[in-house]
């Protein structure tokens, strides 16, 4: 009957990750808020034992440039010196208390500085200030004593409106000094509240491992106060921000290295985006929906309580999906993506005095990094 349950849960996995362009989910789009989590096998270490704290920072840049509208680039836009370009830097804070054997809480408060300017414009819009602060209880399926080869574990949050959404700078249009508001992929909040669904699911096959890790973040309010412009046309629909849903899916396999102890290297998937229609509630106001899907090599070293990882995501394939206002009027507005996402964590294990014999596994990987 395990074996049962396993094989369906890693069959839904990778359907997830790799069929996700069929019209239920060809909708979203990389964001600048999304949390930059990283997945993939601990190589030692183990399950967190209760009573440990887990600190963990997170790193996460990216620099949009390249314009689609649908899943074709707009080269144009290069060519012709319009394009719009995005830099992101988010770090990303993340404190673990694994209260019980399976279930843990979790809080994090991500930090954003970026930078969004048009390559024909004479002035750079930036901001920077902390984002939208999340809590969350996770649980393995699971008895972690008993299960050191595979488990499935389910977090459940919110995401409180912590960060700012209308952050503005004082630049030289070259008419004079105005007051321009940022764009909204570069704010440092949403704007509203959220609920949040993860998950992470791994497997050891042959001292190699299978893993799965995804979350999606529900927003049922519908657009933000922040004002786009009081000239927007239909004002109804785009006057205002949507505040949107994001997901991100990412599952692969990692190697241990067995010459150096506590290395693995990891292969797979990774896609991320915003749908056009929200779970919950409207979907109006102004969005870029779509989604990237990108192959993500990356590294992972764990030693004496810490795990260092690196990953980087190769974009190959990205698709600018149409918004509601956009269905609405029949419009399909254009959205820029990034070539590469880069990704870098470092963590740390406060220890318990005594910790259980499960813990310790000296020949197969262990379980994957909590999803932050």
């Amino acid at each position: 009957m395990r074996k049962f349950c396993w094989s369906v849960i890693f069959g839904m996995a990778m359907v997830a990750v790799f069929c996700c362009q069929q019209p239920a989910w060809a909708q979203g789009c990389i964001v600048a808020r999304s949390n930059g989590e990283v997945g993939g096998p601990q190589s030692e270490g183990g399950y967190l034992a209760p009573g440990e704290i887990n600190f963990a920072i997170d790193y996460r840049h990216q620099f949009s440039f390249r314009h689609f509208i649908g899943p074709t680039e707009q080269t144009q836009r290069i060519a012709d010196g319009t394009q719009v370009m995005n830099k992101i830097n988010l770090e990303n804070v993340v404190v673990t208390y694994q209260m019980t054997p399976r279930f843990a809480v979790t809080t994090s408060l991500p930090v954003l500085s970026a930078s969004r300017r048009a390559n024909n414009s004479p002035y750079t819009n930036t901001t920077a200030g902390i984002g939208d602060t999340s809590f969350l209880v996770s649980g393995w399926l699971w008895n972690p004593q008993e299960n050191t080869r595979g488990n499935v574990q389910f977090g459940f949050g919110i995401s409180l409106p912590t960060g700012r959404d209308n952050e503005s700078n004082l630049v030289n249009n070259g008419k004079g000094i105005v007051n321009s508001l940022a764009d909204y992929s570069i704010q440092p909040g949403s704007g509203g509240y959220g609920i949040i669904f993860q998950w992470a699911a791994y497997k050891n096959v042959w001292k190699r491992q299978l893993y799965f890790n995804g979350s999606y973040l529900a927003t049922p309010q519908n657009v933000n106060n922040v004002l786009r412009s009081s000239n927007t046309n239909p004002a109804t629909l785009t006057q205002y921000v949507s505040i949107s849903d994001q997901y991100l899916l990412e599952g692969g396999i990692a190697q241990p290295i067995s010459k150096v102890r506590g290395l693995s290297v990891t292969l797979g998937p990774r896609m991320e985006g915003v749908p056009a229609h929200d779970l919950i509630g409207d979907s109006l106001g102004f969005r870029r929906p779509g989604f990237a899907i990108s192959v993500e090599p990356g590294i992972q070293y764990a030693r004496k309580g810490s795990l260092f990882t690196f990953q980087f995501g190769r974009a190959v394939y990205r698709d600018r999906t149409r918004s509601v206002p956009d269905i609405i009027t029949g419009g399909h507005g254009d959205a820029a993506f990034a070539d590469w996402v880069w990704l870098g964590s470092y963590s740390y294990r406060i220890p318990t005095r005594h910790r259980g014999s499960h813990q310790h596994m000296d020949h197969d990987p262990q379980p994957p990094a909590a999803i932050h």
